[in-house]
């Protein structure tokens, strides 16, 4: 049924939950893992300290597959969360968007909320969103 689940991380609690149930649902429906995080074209940091930050986060999503025997490939993109994700899960083939609701600060919290809800809208396949 499910040979893709995508999670989108940002590195959160929320994020490392729905990473966690991700992979549970990966290894006992034999799917792989697509870890995705998306750099906000919007955000001022120089690039290299957001694409190193986007590149450790995925690191760890790949070893906590790795533990249990789950696929993980990883993407890392800059675009826009709230619109991106949706597309990226229809260019990847993914079956099923496992997402945390909120992010890492106040603020982040905020912008999660509406990334997961923009993309709980846009998508055209099934979003399980992890508190």
């Amino acid at each position: 049924m499910f040979k893709t689940i995508m999670v989108p991380t940002d590195g959160s609690e929320f994020a490392s939950r729905a990473e966690d149930v991700a992979i549970y649902l990966a290894k006992k429906l034999h799917a792989k893992v697509l870890a995705v995080y998306v750099i906000d074209e919007k955000l001022i940091y120089p690039y290299e300290v957001l694409e190193d930050e986007g590149k450790s986060i995925l690191k760890n999503v790949g070893k906590k597959g790795e533990e249990q025997g789950v696929k993980i490939k990883e993407v890392l993109v800059v675009g826009h969360p709230a619109h991106d994700l949706a597309r990226i899960a229809t260019n990847e083939n993914a079956d099923l968007i496992v997402i945390g609701t909120h992010g890492k600060t106040e603020l982040e919290k905020l912008l999660m909320g509406s990334v997961a809800k923009s993309t709980l809208n846009s998508a055209k396949i099934p979003v399980l969103l992890v508190k």
